[in-house]
């Protein structure tokens, strides 16, 4: 059983949770790859994804590893809801649990949501990113998808690379891979980078090619303009010169690295698609280990134990 009732981020959990989680995605990776793909752990349970920002990548793969399992899947979007109208987050939530709603899978642009939601209601809280702080199952699958590749990532070289100023999947990251022993450096420009993110024992690189030539793993983060509420760099063409990982970048180089992003994809500006679609690109594993992931994470979060295999 994990430590925690929630998995609201990285930070709240150990390393032994993140192993118990992997162990138990190895499980169902197997059960993906059957011709039934479905368990029925959770026939007898009701979840809720609430998102109050727009997804794609992650509502489904939860829907979807939802449904694997066997649970009974309840969908609401902000913007077809009262919120609208201007319903509380409380109250919004609230009237979903009065439908028997065992578990929250919840999306929301204010960070420290899905803490306060924790504090108000009994159903276990998934977080499925919360503003700028956190977005851990993001985080689970990246470094899931890292030790596939490359085994224990105890001592790896990891490049966080990109908008690490706005970015909740750079934070959680940063949380997983030093957990689990990893060595990270983030990289990109200087007005991107966090003031102190040394602190939380990384280091700090503004020369992309370095940041390559050091690394094992380059996990590429999208540039998020309608986070930013002010220029902090002059134009995407000029980005994408300076920090956009290009072919011609990854030849120069004396090894062969691993190439992730989270998604979505800004093509032609931190990745060409020369680089996206090549066989360096384990971008569609994270997509399909994702699933596996979060069928761990709400398996283990509610209190079952059938078996899974």
């Amino acid at each position: 059983m994990l430590s925690v009732k929630h998995l609201l981020g990285i930070r709240e959990i150990t390393a032994e949770d993140i192993a118990l989680i992997f162990r138990t995605a190895d499980n169902f990776k197997q059960v993906l790859q059957r011709p039934i793909k479905k368990v029925p752990s959770l026939r007898d349970t009701t979840v809720a994804n609430v998102f109050f920002e727009n997804s794609t990548r992650t509502r489904l793969s939860f829907e979807l590893a939802e449904k694997r399992l066997g649970a009974d899947v309840v969908n609401f979007s902000a913007s077809s809801s009262s919120v609208s109208k201007g319903e509380t987050l409380i109250d919004t939530v609230k009237n979903i649990l009065a439908m028997k709603v065992d578990m929250v899978v919840m999306r929301h642009a204010a960070s420290g949501a899905p803490w306060f939601l924790a504090n108000h209601i009994n159903a276990s809280i998934i977080n499925a990113g919360d503003g700028t702080n956190e977005h851990p199952t993001q985080a689970l699958l990246d470094a899931y998808s890292m030790r596939e590749k490359i085994g224990d990532l105890n001592g790896k070289h990891i490049a966080i690379i990109g908008d690490i100023m706005h970015s909740r999947v750079a934070l959680s990251n940063i949380y997983c891979l030093t957990k689990l022993g990893a060595k990270v450096t983030v990289a990109g420009p200087p007005t991107l980078i966090p003031k102190h993110i040394q602190s939380m024992g990384v280091r700090v690189e503004y020369n992309l090619k370095k940041a390559l030539e050091w690394c094992d793993v380059a996990n590429v983060l999208r540039i998020q303009l309608e986070r930013q509420h002010k220029p902090l760099f002059s134009t995407l063409r000029e980005y994408a010169l300076y920090y956009g990982v290009s072919r011609s970048m990854l030849d120069s180089l004396n090894k062969e690295i691993l190439i992730m992003h989270p998604g979505p994809i800004n093509r032609g500006v931190e990745l060409n698609s020369d680089v996206a679609d090549s066989g360096q690109s384990i971008i569609l594993d994270q997509v399909e280990n994702g699933v596996a992931i979060r069928m761990a994470v709400v398996y283990l979060l509610s209190g079952k134990r059938d078996n899974i295999e």
